[in-house]
């Protein structure tokens, strides 16, 4: 047999055997020790290895803010018994150091599961490729929120000057779907949180979005949240504000009544003043400050 055929077969062989034998097949390409591989400096990129974690930097441009502990734990329990089931994606950037692409669930869960090393794509690409790839690779493969999808979106076109119609290519979303998830980074800080947290739905978002006055979409995004709107009747909220449906059912209130006390309030304390109130007729009210000197100004309009 040739030392072509002898390597066809071996390949053929290799098919269908699983990671571990791939890795096998990697190594005795590469040289079955990475310390060795990485010291005489023996290219591996665009190859398969089993790297150290303490090679491993994490990704400054991970998506994804937040972790829920219990998954990661769960994770790691399934990495114990079964191993990683898909490799990482690093980057090499010296000897002896890599950087993460994607997987950083894995990558997490593979510390706490004990493993001292983790199988790994090694791919080549500059600073702007590997922001590219994380990005896409993550957006495209974890199961990310709202916001973290809004500001990768928004890193990518940063990053890569890219336009919204460039970025949906690269994703594969239309630009509508492109826009509708950036809008959302105009939203109250708050109400970003509450998206993030899956406690207002994309849903809710884009009825709040659509509004221009911030106060409105905070008055709004309250009620929502403390009675339990739908998204249906946030829609209704937003178009008929005055429908007896919308309005407070508790007490004497109206619409005119709230926006009554509302200006009163105001005017007393020279502050914008919003109004929160419940089907029960209770409530309370809000009066928002900027500095010290402004909420001295305010304990002064009480105390004369």
């Amino acid at each position: 047999m040739s030392a072509k055929q002898e390597a066809n077969s071996k390949k053929r062989i290799g098919l269908g055997r699983g990671l571990s034998a791939l890795l096998e097949d990697s190594s005795s390409v590469l040289g079955s020790n990475l310390n060795n591989e990485l010291g005489n400096g023996i290219e591996s990129i665009g190859m398969m290895e089993e790297i150290p974690l303490n090679f491993i930097e994490t990704n400054p441009y991970q998506p994804r803010e937040h972790f829920e502990q219990e998954a990661l734990q769960e994770l790691a329990e399934s990495i114990r018994v079964q191993g990683i089931i898909q490799p990482i994606t690093v980057r090499k950037i010296a000897p002896k150091k890599f950087q993460l692409i994607s997987g950083e669930r894995r990558l997490q869960a593979s510390k706490i599961a004990g493993l001292d090393k983790i199988p790994a794509y090694v791919r080549t690409a500059d600073e702007q490729q590997m922001i590219e790839m994380a990005l896409i690779e993550n957006i495209q493969r974890e199961n990310l929120n709202a916001m973290e999808i809004a500001q990768s979106y928004k890193l990518l076109m940063d990053e890569c000057s890219l336009k919204q119609e460039e970025l949906g290519q690269r994703v594969g979303k239309n630009r509508s779907t492109v826009t509708n998830y950036l809008r959302l980074l105009k939203l109250p800080i708050e109400i970003q949180i509450s998206i993030r947290d899956g406690k207002l739905s994309m849903g809710h978002a884009r009825c709040l979005v659509s509004l221009d006055d911030s106060e409105l979409q905070m008055n709004l995004f309250e009620r929502c949240i403390a009675e339990e709107w739908s998204v249906r009747k946030l829609e209704q909220a937003i178009r008929e504000p005055n429908s007896p449906s919308i309005l407070p059912k508790g007490g004497d209130f109206n619409a005119n009544d709230v926006k009554k006390y509302q200006a009163a309030f105001a005017q007393f304390f020279h502050a914008k003043v919003s109004f929160k109130i419940n089907e029960q007729g209770k409530g309370e009210i809000k009066i928002p400050f900027n500095s010290q000197d402004e909420l001295n100004e305010l304990l002064k309009s009480i105390q004369k």
